[in-house]
């Protein structure tokens, strides 16, 4: 018995010190974060005829990397925007750039989830190639196909 014992105390302890340092000690793994960046919403939203003959309502929002927005919220003694435009440096340009590619779009490429998809991706494209802005995403908020 004292044989054993001399095995099972030791294990015993040693289960003890590893739980111990897992649930005490130890730094907790990092949390990956869903969305990469801040949510920059355009404040105005869009009402935008299709080529299809149908009207669309919709609200866009960005997503750019933190230390952009961290910069436009410090926002120190910038101008400010016209009425229904945020903080945005280059706002105007990427109305302009959403507005010109959603305007080709059909009503069912707003009301299809992978047609949608396409669209925003290819909004993505145009603001990157168009204006300085470095957003990683566009996201269509609300939106409302006529």
């Amino acid at each position: 018995m004292k044989g054993k014992l001399k095995f099972v105390i030791p294990l015993v302890v040693l289960i003890l010190i590893g739980g111990g340092y897992k649930f005490v000690l130890a730094k907790p793994a990092p949390v990956k974060k869903k969305v990469e960046g801040a949510v920059y919403v355009l404040p105005k939203e869009f009402l935008i005829n299709l080529s299809d003959s149908h009207f669309a309502k919709l609200s866009v929002a960005l997503v750019i990397p933190e230390a952009d927005a961290a910069a436009m919220a410090g926002g120190g003694e910038a101008a400010t925007p016209p009425e229904g435009y945020g903080a945005l440096p280059q706002e105007a340009a990427v109305r302009a750039v959403i507005t010109d590619t959603v305007t080709d779009a059909k009503a069912s490429d707003l009301t299809n989830r992978k047609r949608r998809a396409k669209l925003r991706d290819q909004v993505l494209k145009a603001i990157k190639a168009h204006t300085d802005v470095k957003a990683h995403d566009v996201l269509f908020t609300d939106v409302a196909v006529q």
